[in-house]
């Protein structure tokens, strides 16, 4: 865990989304982790894949270098500055390796084409945005959500954080991969009321084909959360042709059902969507399924509908979609 130069740990925060519904009960205020440690094909976040500051070029937003050039002029290498033009605007940021991380360009950027993904943030100043809203989340029984990337990756700060939140009486929830050691785990429950995670796949080899890892700490920490008695929620993302097969869907509803005897509080199961496009362009990245052409709507529609049944025949509380709430 880094600190400042005030000797006061920091965070590195993607977004801070407000009066959010969607990530735990009630109105809450969701903050987002920088890192991960999967690489899932189907990820609309990629800001939030590296554990470091990475600058993004937005094109659309650039004003046009003949008119300010002010990022081209603030770079300290000069002729060598990765930031690449075409057609007088603004491009993508190359050969990221030679970039000196100074973010002046962004800094100086007056239209917002170029942006810090991830901020540094300290416990004071997380609880100060947080606290704004604590009327709603009595009003609706809502809090906090700390999410990702991965939460797990910045457990000490994310301790800090939940603590203080519990010290002014603010509900929490974690929303994990819990792709992490036990004991980071355990350390992070020790202030969290809720918990959300997903079952991606359960064959591991296709979860580490369309991850980068394996399921088996996964799962492994999924059954530890249930005997902690921790409030959870499973996701299953149904990315079509990849992990909607009646097989799949059944293998999860047995192990809900053997292993876990259904002690859970929801599962939903979301569809995909082909997002976060344009923020993978800004940071010179490929989209991983960019070839892929998803279904029409009515067609996954009646996939999770399908699949939703499936798992109740394990008396599992399935729902498609995460509008329905049962959260407890």
């Amino acid at each position: 865990m880094e600190a400042t130069q005030a000797d006061k740990p920091f965070g590195i925060v993607t977004n801070i989304q407000k009066y959010t519904i969607h990530d735990g009960p009630g109105i809450r205020t969701e903050v987002f982790f920088k890192g991960c440690p999967l690489r899932c094909i189907w990820c609309s976040n990629p800001e939030g894949l590296s554990p470091k500051q990475q600058i993004g070029i937005f094109p659309s937003k650039c004003i046009g270098i003949s008119k300010c050039s002010l990022c081209i002029k603030s770079c300290p290498l000069g002729p060598g500055t990765p930031i690449k033009t075409r057609d007088d605007y603004l491009f993508r940021l190359d050969e990221i390796s030679e970039c000196s991380d100074c973010k002046i360009c962004a800094e100086e950027c007056p239209s917002g084409a170029i942006m810090i993904w991830g901020k540094k943030m300290t416990v004071p100043e997380l609880m100060e945005v947080i606290l704004k809203d604590k009327s709603f989340y009595l009003e609706t029984g809502g809090g906090v959500t700390l999410s990702g990337g991965e939460v797990m990756l910045q457990y000490e700060f994310a301790v800090l954080l939940l603590k203080a939140c519990k010290d002014e009486a603010v509900n929490t929830c974690v929303e994990t991969s819990l792709h992490c050691p036990r004991e980071h785990m355990e350390e992070v429950y020790k202030d969290t009321d809720f918990v959300i995670t997903d079952i991606k796949h359960m064959d591991t080899k296709r979860h580490k084909e369309y991850t980068g890892v394996g399921n088996e700490l996964i799962l492994n920490n999924i059954k530890r959360t249930v005997e902690l008695k921790k409030p959870l929620v499973i996701r299953i993302p149904v990315v079509p042709d990849h992990n909607n097969s009646e097989e799949n869907i059944r293998a999860t509803g047995e192990f809900i059902r053997d292993e876990l005897s259904n002690n859970i509080v929801q599962v939903q199961l979301l569809p995909y969507r082909r997002i976060g496009t344009e923020k993978y362009l800004s940071l010179n990245m490929p989209y991983p399924m960019e070839g892929f052409i998803p279904p029409e709507r009515v067609v996954w529609e009646k996939n999770l509908l399908e699949l939703t049944e499936i798992l109740k025949e394990y008396n599992i509380p399935a729902v498609a979609g995460s509008s329905s709430k049962i959260y407890q």
